[in-house]
């Protein structure tokens, strides 16, 4: 028998290595999503009308989707689905993610449609003259 290794072999390890790693890119844990630091304006309040949501990203790369819901009242969340970490879209009734399909609420980001199964983590905000801030 040769040294080598048959084409079915070697189609069937590196079939099974691609998996792998595959599955272990969509497990990535979400559980540790990144907060912004305190005092980061994330938007002018002037930007968002009562009842929608934008998603705005920190200098340090932290995703926040914030929703206007009242004149002046404002709540965030993390933009990062608790599914398997996709950064979510702020759509005109929900917050969606792009990946897997899953849906937030803009009231409280409880999921509407899975897969995914917690809400996104809420961030502390204010707003201080004017903007949209983290606390």
């Amino acid at each position: 028998m040769s040294g080598c290794l048959a084409r079915r072999q070697v189609l069937l390890a590196t079939g099974a290595g691609a998996g792998v790693f595959a599955l272990a890119a969509c497990t990535e844990d979400t559980s540790s999503a990144e907060e912004p630091q305190s005092g980061v304006v994330l938007l002018s309040l002037n930007e968002l009308e009562v009842g929608q949501a934008q998603v705005a990203t920190t200098d340090d790369g932290v995703a926040v989707a914030v929703v206007r819901t009242g004149e002046e009242e404002v709540r965030a969340f993390s933009a990062i689905c608790t599914h398997q970490g996709c950064e979510v879209r702020a759509e005109e009734e929900d917050l969606y993610c792009p990946c897997h399909g899953s849906r937030f609420a803009l009231a409280d980001g409880a999921v509407t449609a899975g897969p995914a199964e917690d809400p996104l983590p809420e961030v502390a905000v204010e707003i201080q003259q004017g903007n949209v801030v983290t606390r």
